[in-house]
């Protein structure tokens, strides 16, 4: 290796710290603390480029999707002491991640500093002595596949988000956004939401009882079981799996008997005094294997079951036990393990529970993911020889100990040896008496009835002495669903033919329940198996669509927000291709295909973007797709029908309920309470809202700030939100004339009128604070010095600088509106009372009559059009 001075750079510091403990002092360890450079916003961009090829996203579209990159404005200094760094360096190494992700980092990180010395590529999945060292001895050069397959995304990204995330200001709300994964997620959780609208339920009944031998003929056959009615009269007793979600059963009931009240009390009376004997008795081996390996999904999962730990917390967390040389790398699709893992594994198996929990042959595991290519192993405990929990609890805390913790014993318990035992399934019958509600159900004379139950003895723990997987809720829990033979329970030795006794013999209802709600790891599976998106992005994607209001949690479930409905219902009209799982699911593997060198990255961005002519209609690009949606009526988008004429609309302030008015009148509104979910609102408790609507002072809540009750009123001059302060504490003496002026020197309530764009009924709490919070400071000018305010007036929503006012283009523009922008608003002419001049919307031409130049306008009532001289306005 040559001598000199060499430059390692990583991406975190907590990363660099821990690398340089294992590099010789001539070694200096940077960190980037992330991306350098990416894509600027287009209003970031130098002015001269504003108006050419990259003024709209960045990207130039018509020559080979060419970016352009900026060095972030918070990352300009790290640049500098980078190439600083590099000054005093004979080589570079780049140190980042091995994904795609790290390797544009890296090929970032080179453009940027241009060295002028060797640059080697350095990766690793574990920070040990023993990684590091073999891969300073491993270099290799920056893989331009990988990041042509990441910039693709970057580019993929911006262009959806810029293209369609606009559509959504202007038909739902402004600050919402569209994203290749999120948008699908999006749907994901708000699909099942419908399903749970659209559910009905369905009552039915069984029969459950104690059974054993009225007189133990050994001590091997005593004890009692459970069993429950299966059978009746030679057709299956129907459970919750026989019903569709509308209640019916399903392919007509062929086979299968409907058991209501009346028959289930029938048969459970007329079986007091019966004879049971065992029908059939089948005994057979149960085996269990254990679980693959951690991926970055099924960690996830995992962590969310076992641990209570969101997406994002499981990722924090993991990503501070590899970057400090605990576990390998949390990013990877593969559940493979290296030999020297998979030795450490079945050494420590053997070392804590006995050689005979270790198979004769390592398990070896494949990846099911064809696409699997971020790290090349599965996430487990670092180093050729792993540390144990208790050898690692000093050095780390809560969450980090538990996830290292699982991790661990995942490992392990990967590398031992099956569960083995035995699961007895047991059918125990007698005839019930003819009786009028049996015969109803179609029963002639007595009718035999069958109970079963089954029972699973481990022999053998195997690898459940150090782990067992969690599991997802599931929808029929209560019929002993899913793996039901996990559950370890003896049944007593029995004979076909032995006669039983029944206890405790009872009929019990039950009702159908609707689909489960997506959990952060049931939404994690399902993206997984639909192949959309990446599992190293589902912690950030999970995050987005709760951060952006699209989704909020109710303990682990993902419960949509009304706002979620009419944005998809927007995607699914307007861009269903986009929200399509089985396109996105392709456009995956086009992405991994790119990596892998299979497609090339220009032609297929072309092709999604400007689309192929020759594949017909249905191959129209995103532009085209963007440029012919036509009209779309957003009050219909933002409407879902409750029922009895109610309406939820979703308005830009909030979902709000809309009813028919009294004799005709003015319709009904108010606002929906946040903690209710959409399958919870159904038509009687939308009437049960509206007709609790007060009339008087609307009650929206308290200001944390100042602990004042804030109220919406009607007003002589409209609508209006102010807080209600305390009774004063007044002296009884004062005369009226003092009384009146220590009332005048009193803090008067803050008071401010609502936007024309909200309403009374559905204002909210949020919405009042930010109306008394006005007027806002947006900036100070740097040349006059003086305070730049945005204010809601008498004649609309205006700038103040000084005595100088300038109107705004719209209410929001009050709250969201820049100091740069406000600026450009003063730098323009003033024209009226505090007008600025505004551009036209569009030029349309010249009149060939008056050759005056015709332009579309914004007016105070609307568009129109103008020559300058005549109006006219657009309907």
């Amino acid at each position: 290796m040559p001598s000199g001075r060499k430059l390692v750079i990583v991406e975190s510091p907590a990363k660099a710290r821990t690398i340089a403990g294992y590099l010789g002092d001539d070694f200096t360890v940077e960190a980037s603390v992330g991306h350098i450079r990416d894509l600027p916003q287009p209003s970031e961009l130098p002015v001269d480029m504003k108006k050419g090829p990259f003024g709209k996203f960045a990207v130039d579209v018509d020559n080979g999707f060419e970016p352009y990159y900026v060095v972030d404005a918070d990352k300009k200094k790290k640049v500098t002491e980078l190439k600083r760094a590099l000054k005093e360096a004979d080589e570079l190494y780049l140190a980042t991640d091995e994904d795609r992700e790290g390797e544009a980092i890296a090929w970032h990180l080179l453009a940027e500093l241009k060295p002028k010395v060797p640059v080697k590529r350095m990766v690793f999945h574990e920070i040990t002595r023993e990684a590091i060292t073999r891969a300073l001895q491993a270099t290799r050069e920056i893989d331009d596949r990988l990041v042509d397959a990441q910039e693709t995304r970057r580019i993929l990204d911006r262009l959806y988000g810029y293209e369609v995330s606009p559509v959504l200001w202007r038909k739902v709300r402004q600050g919402l956004s569209a994203g290749r994964v999120q948008s699908v997620a999006t749907r994901m959780v708000v699909e099942r939401e419908r399903e749970r609208m659209a559910f009905r339920t369905a009552e039915y009944w069984d029969v459950t009882g104690s059974f054993g031998h009225p007189s133990p003929a050994s001590e091997a056959h005593e004890g009692r079981f459970d069993a429950k009615l299966v059978q009746l009269g030679g057709r299956r007793v129907a459970t919750g799996r026989d019903f569709d979600d509308q209640g019916r059963l399903k392919s007509g009931g062929k086979d299968v008997v409907h058991v209501g009240e009346d028959v289930a009390t029938a048969v459970a009376a007329g079986l007091q005094d019966a004879a049971f004997s065992v029908l059939s008795l089948e005994t057979k081996p149960y085996t269990r294997k254990p679980a693959a390996p951690f991926t970055t999904s099924t960690l996830q999962q995992e962590a969310s079951r076992k641990l209570r730990m969101g997406s994002r917390q499981t990722m924090r967390t993991a990503q501070g036990l590899y970057e400090n040389g605990y576990i390998t790398y949390m990013r990877t699709d593969s559940p493979v393990l290296s030999s020297q893992a998979i030795d450490a594994a079945r050494r420590q198996a053997a070392e804590l529970y006995g050689p005979e929990f270790v198979p004769d042959k390592a398990r070896v595991y494949a990846s099911k993911n064809k696409g699997a290519q971020e790290a090349h192993e599965a996430i487990r405990p670092a180093g050729d020889h792993f540390r144990t929990p208790a050898q690692v609890a000093k050095e780390l805390s809560g969450d980090q100990f538990r996830l290292y913790e699982l991790i661990w014993k995942r490992t392990v318990a990967s590398q031992m040896a099956d569960a083995r035992g035995s699961t007895a399934s047991v059918r125990v019958a007698a005839d019930v008496p003819a009786s009028p509600a049996l015969a109803e159900s179609g029963a002639q004379g007595d009718t035999q009835a069958v109970f079963a139950a089954s029972g699973t003895v481990i022999t053998f723990r195997g690898f459940l002495a150090a782990y067992e997987e969690g599991r997802d809720v599931d929808r029929y829990a209560e019929e002993g669903g899913a793996r039901k033979g996990d559950r370890e329970t003896r049944l007593p030795q029995m004979a076909e033919g032995d006669d039983l006794d029944a206890r405790d013999l009872a009929a019990a209802g039950h009702s159908t329940s609707p689909p489960p709600r997506y959990t952060e790891a049931s939404l994690v599976k399902a993206l997984e198996e639909r192949g959309i998106g990446r599992p190293s992005t589902y912690a950030a994607t999970i995050s987005v669509i709760q951060d952006r209001g699209y989704v909020t949690a109710r303990g682990q479930a993902l419960v949509p927000s009304w706002l979620a409905f009419a944005v998809v219902r927007l995607l699914e009209e307007n861009f269903d291709r986009l929200v399509d799982y089985d396109f996105t699911a392709a456009m995956e593997q086009d992405l991994d295909a790119i990596a892998a060198g299979q497609k090339d990255r220009v032609a297929w961005l072309t092709q999604f973007y400007f689309g192929d002519a020759a594949r017909g209609p249905d191959a129209e690009g995103l532009r085209d797709l963007v440029a012919n949606l036509g009209d779309i009526d957003a009050r219909e988008v933002n409407s879902i029908p409750v029922g009895d004429g109610i309406t939820l609309r979703v308005g830009r302030y909030g979902p709000y309920l809309e009813g028919p008015g009294e004799d005709g009148g003015e319709p009904r509104r108010a606002s929906v309470p946040e903690d209710l979910a959409p399958d919870e609102l159904t038509a009687d408790k939308a009437r049960e809202i509206l007709e609790a609507q007060p009339d008087g002072d609307i009650v929206l809540g308290e200001d944390p700030g100042t602990g004042h009750t804030v109220v919406a009123k009607k007003g002589r001059f409209g609508p209006y939100v102010t807080e209600l302060l305390p009774e004063p504490d007044l002296d009884p003496d004062l005369s009226a004339a003092a009384r009146k002026k220590a009332l005048a020197a009193l803090p008067k309530p803050r008071t401010a009128s609502l936007l024309k764009s909200m309403q009374l009924e559905t204002v909210t709490l949020d919405d009042a604070l930010r109306l008394l919070a006005l007027p806002r400071v947006v900036g100070t000018d740097p040349e006059s010095g003086d305070e730049i305010t945005a204010q809601n007036g008498r004649y609309g929503p205006y700038l103040k600088k000084g005595t100088d006012s300038r109107s705004l283009p719209s209410e929001e523009a009050i709250f969201e509106i820049t100091l740069e922008e406000a600026l450009a608003i003063y730098a323009q002419p003033k024209r009226g009372r505090g007008a600025s001049a505004a551009a036209p919307l569009r030029e349309l031409g010249e009149d060939p009559a008056s050759k005056k130049p015709v332009v579309v306008k914004d007016g105070r009532f609307g568009p129109y059009v103008t020559d300058g001289e005549t109006n006219a306005t657009l309907r």
